[in-house]
């Protein structure tokens, strides 16, 4: 394998003009770039949707709260709840998808590199989209007006009787937009996976990581196109005399939930495997062990890909259908969890016996591992329907869903960051700010999402804009709202850590952890070829076998 260096004549980048340098950033097609840029992206929003959930705290903090109007709630959680999904956690996966997946697998680039630039930029003209809704979407009083019909914007909200004006039409056309921007990069990424890979890294000796995004991508083609024809479908609706939706005139609201969770439930999926790929790179590492049962592993993935097109309806239990669409629903959602089960032992499997190393990338794998596994012991409660029919619409479901998305995705997005910045910027992250922002964010979710079941489960709705004393919410909503300042102290703490030690932080090195896959191979940064000549391998840890040629890993593979 090589990873030779080629001395070049170049001018230094920090002696150029700055608008060049952002011009060189706004025409990228280097997959680094742009796998940066997502990021980049991806935290502005994050910060964004932070703040709306804040202020939904505040306002459930105590009984007849006013510090916002109903209005202004129902928007706050509409735009939370689309700007964390479509806006976060789908661009970010995609920047450590874009960024990585070349260097793993020994490739120059990803598959397209203008399709890959093209698809960014339809990601953040649909964001940018929907938040123009606050200026150009007329409301009910002629003023500006966010979308208010939650992210799911189920039938008959969406209707011009109950949406006026156009900040429905942001929202669809928002979600359209950045939709194809979705589904080009999820085309650029099996393309380069499938296409690119370096000499001698079959299918077999891909990194776990390259697997998974795989599998996502290809769950990204299949979910994707359902939402977007439903998006055309409700425009159709609203301004060219369609009945798709209007149950008035022979339509189905139905079918819109139907569209809709077609993508959502396996949505859910999509954001959960890269953060599966994540804890598959850095819990060998840390536990100075390789990966324990990688066939099972990809098996395992490729199962989940296929069982959770299955389970989408298991969101629509109360809605009245039938005993035998009841039961496959929730057989299938109990089914979904055995690979996934699978996934969670081989990962204890790999720490097993192993010399771990609790630096701040392991510690947030070992909450995510906790924390999703506790998140599939609760889906599992709601996927049995008789269970579901007397929590649907609680916040026993809101606590559920967060347990997933920032008990699981989050932590392991996390986990991520420490582990590749150094990979990305030449420089580490501070350790005991790491463990700091470890510790708090961790007792902060716990206050926070733990809590939450418990209103829930005394009939707590969710969406509710505020409520009446004397039901036993008090306590649970004070607690929850707490622990969400501490998770923002946690994430400033983060923020400020990346910030600082992108220019102060002790220079990385091309391989601080000792690693094993071919990113760790090049500078770090890696220089925009990413390698001088196209690397060979002979087994999945292609640097074991450099660093310890009397041990090779393929002859045992």
């Amino acid at each position: 394998m090589a990873s030779d260096t080629i001395a070049l004549s170049v001018v230094d980048p920090g002696t150029r003009p700055i608008g060049d340098r952002l011009h060189d950033w706004v025409v990228t097609v280097d997959h680094k770039k742009l796998g940066i840029l997502y990021i980049l992206y991806a935290l502005m929003f994050l910060i964004i949707g932070g703040i709306e959930a804040t202020i939904m705290r505040i306002q459930l903090i105590v009984p007849h709260n006013h510090f916002v109007s109903p209005e202004v709630f129902n928007r706050m959680f509409t735009m939370h709840g689309t700007t964390m999904i479509f806006f976060v956690a789908m661009p970010i996966l995609f920047g450590f998808a874009n960024y990585l997946v070349p260097l793993m697998i020994g490739a120059r680039d990803m598959a397209f590199p203008r399709l890959n630039a093209f698809s960014f930029w339809l990601m953040a003209l649909g964001g940018f989209l929907l938040y123009f809704s606050f200026l150009g979407g007329n409301g009910l009083y002629g003023a500006g007006n966010a979308p208010d019909v939650g992210w799911w914007a189920y039938a008959p909200l969406t209707s011009r009787a109950f949406s006026p004006g156009h900040s429905s039409d942001y929202w669809t056309l928002a979600l359209l937009v950045s939709g194809f921007g979705s589904i080009g990069t999820a085309i650029n990424i099996i393309a380069t996976i499938l296409c690119k890979r370096c000499t001698g890294m079959t299918l077999g000796k891909m990194p776990l990581l390259a697997w998974l995004n795989l599998v996502m991508a290809a769950m990204v083609i299949l979910a994707m196109s359902p939402l977007t024809a439903a998006q055309i479908m409700l425009s159709i609706d609203r301004y060219l005399g369609g009945h798709f939706f209007d149950t008035q005139a022979g339509g189905s609201a139905t079918l819109w939930m139907h569209f809709f969770w077609i993508f959502g439930h396996p949505e859910v999926y999509v954001l959960v495997i890269p953060a599966f790929a994540f804890a598959s790179e850095i819990i060998p590492v840390f536990s100075r062990k390789p990966i324990f049962g990688y066939p099972v592993m990809v098996g395992a993935t490729v199962c989940i890909g296929f069982v959770s097109m299955s389970v989408w309806a298991h969101h629509m239990f109360t809605i009245g259908m039938n005993s035998y669409a009841n039961s496959f629903f929730a057989i299938t959602t109990m089914a979904v969890g055995v690979p996934t089960g699978i996934k969670i032992f081989n990962w204890i499997g790999t720490m097993w016996g192993g010399k771990i190393q609790l630096k701040t990338p392991m510690l947030f794998c070992i909450g995510f591992l906790f924390q999703f596994l506790i998140a599939g012991l609760t889906g599992i409660m709601l996927g049995t329907a008789p269970f579901d029919w007397q929590l649907s619409g609680s916040y026993f479901v809101v606590a559920h869903f967060h347990y997933v998305i920032v008990g699981g995705i989050l932590f392991a997005l996390f986990a991520a960051f420490y582990y590749w910045y150094p990979k990305i910027t030449g420089r580490m992250l501070n350790e005991s700010q790491g463990k700091l922002h470890f510790w708090l964010f961790l007792i902060g979710f716990h206050l926070t999402f733990d809590v939450m079941h418990i209103p829930g489960l005394l009939g707590m709705p969710r969406r509710i804009y505020t409520y009446e004393p004397g039901r036993g919410w008090e306590v649970w909503n004070l607690i929850t709202t707490i622990g969400t300042f501490i998770q923002g102290i946690a994430m400033l703490l983060f923020v400020a850590n990346l910030i600082f030690s992108y220019w102060k932080g002790p220079k990385a090195g091309n391989d601080p952890w000792d690693a094993w896959t071919l990113e760790w191979s090049v500078s770090s940064p890696p220089p925009p070829y990413n390698f001088a000549s196209i690397p060979t391998v002979a087994s999945r840890r292609p640097l074991w076998d450099i660093k310890h040629p009397e041990d090779p890993d393929w002859k045992y593979e």
